[in-house]
């Protein structure tokens, strides 16, 4: 059975990406589907091309969740299905 978030013409998995604050704001939108199967090094590379260099910055310096939990192995590739959420630093008192 194929997942709701694999391409059944291609097999490419996918991840939902969220985007918080400054990176939606950057983004133009609160959530997309993006490549699964990579790591977030290579998902930040993906998503700063498709968005532009306002997005590639705030990537630079946010934080991600995947699954809720924080990710230190940016190498490691994303499950599929997996929801990363983008989390710009936050100001404030």
């Amino acid at each position: 059975m194929t997942s709701p978030t694999t391409n059944s013409t291609t097999g490419v998995s996918t991840v939902n990406v969220r985007y918080f604050a400054a990176a939606r704001a950057a983004a133009g939108v609160s959530e997309e589907p993006a490549p699964g199967g990579i790591g977030l090094d290579e998902l930040v590379d993906v998503l700063g091309i498709r968005h532009g260099e306002r997005l590639a910055t705030v990537l630079k310096v946010a934080s991600f969740l995947v699954n809720g939990v924080v990710r230190h192995d940016r190498r490691q590739p994303l499950p599929p299905d997996a929801t990363v959420d983008v989390l710009p630093p936050f100001a404030g008192g």
